[in-house]
């Protein structure tokens, strides 16, 4: 191994293309990892984590990079992140209303992805394609556009009965797609099963995307692999998806859940 570099890692910035092409940023480098996949790679962590909100060193992270005073400050870890429905944004209630106005209060998609199965998600205009290759989706297509996240979050509960709104993580790791799923078919299903007063905000005849991933061998089953278990993690890079490596030997590792931790990685 004859490259080496150190500093807390971020999620893995991608861009859309056939495949997809993946960099990680490493302190103040980005590291292209497309030319790795089907060579050796090395990370090695000594038990520092660097705070993604304040910089600080932190003995724990929580929600993916944040120290807990962070954890209970930051308009990053509210909680309509995981509930847009919950975004009081458009009342002015938010814990940061400049953050909010470029967050909350800007144009949202509600979307159908093909994960492993059919499921249903809320995000950010801007934020798109990232979010679906985030969570490993092979085809996507749009329901909805609204104004704001609140709305977005209340088309997606409205329609949570019908359809998921979580990935099967294991399952989409493993490329096991339901082959009866079809993006169209369901968009235009849960179309039908909106409630009346958002109906305005429909946006069913954009094309859907296809999304391709730079991976050689898919696991037949799934061994998750993380830092606060093994301080030195090496193996064949066989590919990437989502914000997951593959290794050989069936092993995944989640970049993002490790997000400020400081790694020596060696290639």
């Amino acid at each position: 191994m004859d490259l080496e570099y150190t500093g807390p890692v971020r999620k893995m910035v991608s861009a859309l293309a056939d495949p997809v092409s993946y960099s990680l940023p490493i302190g103040d480098y980005s590291l292209s990892l497309d030319n790795i996949i089907g060579n050796s790679i090395r990370f090695e962590y000594d038990g520092e984590i660097i705070c993604v909100g304040c910089g600080n060193q932190t003995k724990k992270s929580f929600a993916q990079g944040f120290c807990y005073p962070c954890f209970i400050s930051s308009p990053l870890t509210s909680e309509c992140i995981l509930r847009p429905e919950l975004c009081e944004a458009h009342n002015g209630v938010s814990r940061d209303m400049e953050w909010s106005d470029r967050h909350c209060l800007t144009e949202h998609i509600v979307y159908v992805a093909l994960t492993a199965g059919m499921k249903v998600g809320v995000t950010r205009e801007g934020q798109i394609p990232t979010r679906w290759i985030d969570q490993g989706a092979v085809e996507t297509a749009v329901l909805a556009r609204t104004p704001n996240r609140h709305l977005a979050g209340r088309i997606e509960v409205c329609l949570k009965s019908h359809i998921s709104d979580r990935t099967s993580w294991q399952k989409m790791l493993k490329n096991d797609i339901d082959p009866d799923a079809d993006v169209i078919l369901s968009r235009l299903n849960l179309a039908e099963l909106l409630d009346h007063d958002l109906t305005e905000y429909l946006s069913i005849h954009e094309d859907p995307i296809s999304i391709r991933y730079p991976v050689l061998e898919y696991p037949e089953k799934v061994r998750s692999l993380s830092f606060d278990k093994e301080s030195s993690i090496e193996g064949t890079l066989n590919g990437i998806k989502g914000q997951y490596l593959y290794l050989n030997d069936n092993r995944v590792l989640n970049i993002r859940k490790h997000t400020g931790y400081v790694l020596r990685v060696l290639i």
